[in-house]
């Protein structure tokens, strides 16, 4: 965060205005490159991300960890991969998940592998301009928020958006997995 002070004269009545202005610096990724080009309204927020998780984040942003969404890299039995987005403060039930998507099982990928199909580190994975194209799943009940947070593709990092044009953009399919 960089400080910058402004100072106004007004010579009318002879006094000094001191404005300290604060200005962010928000980084641009593949995630922000998307939404741009897609000309899609959202929010960007930093965090200290040395406390890392959903839920710690969702409590330094100052929201509600419901609304606050993790996305996930997993992969099926026959190991092709796809996200699943998931509330902060709730779990992925592989089982029901699986037999949603009519497969065997399923289960994470390695930090080695999500890395590689999405192009972002761990804990800073977004769904939005990953490295390949994967489907995308979505929690029925994440549609009904007015207002989600969503990592922005790097760590400490979020974007504040609406859950109908993550929907939308992303062509997500919905699914009923949460515990």
């Amino acid at each position: 965060m960089r400080k910058i002070l402004i100072i106004s004269v007004n010579p009318k009545y002879r006094f000094f205005i001191i404005y300290l202005i604060y200005l962010v610096k928000y980084p641009a990724t593949p995630a922000t490159v998307f939404l741009d080009e897609k000309v899609a309204k959202y929010t960007k927020h930093n965090y200290d991300y040395r406390k890392s998780g959903a839920v710690i984040a969702a409590k330094l942003i100052d929201v509600d960890p419901i609304s606050v969404i993790k996305t996930l890299v997993m992969e099926d039995d026959e190991h092709n991969p796809f996200i699943i987005l998931m509330h902060a403060d709730k779990e992925v039930s592989l089982k029901e998940l699986a037999r949603e998507l009519n497969v065997k099982n399923v289960t994470t990928c390695s930090i080695k592998d999500s890395q590689r199909y999405t192009g972002y580190m761990i804990g800073g994975i977004s769904p939005f301009g990953t490295r390949r194209e994967l489907p995308v799943y979505i929690e029925r009940s994440i549609l009904d928020l007015p207002y989600l947070y969503i990592n922005g593709g790097r760590r400490g990092f979020i974007l504040g958006i609406k859950p109908s044009t993550v929907y939308r953009l992303l062509k997500t399919k919905i699914v009923e997995t949460a515990r």
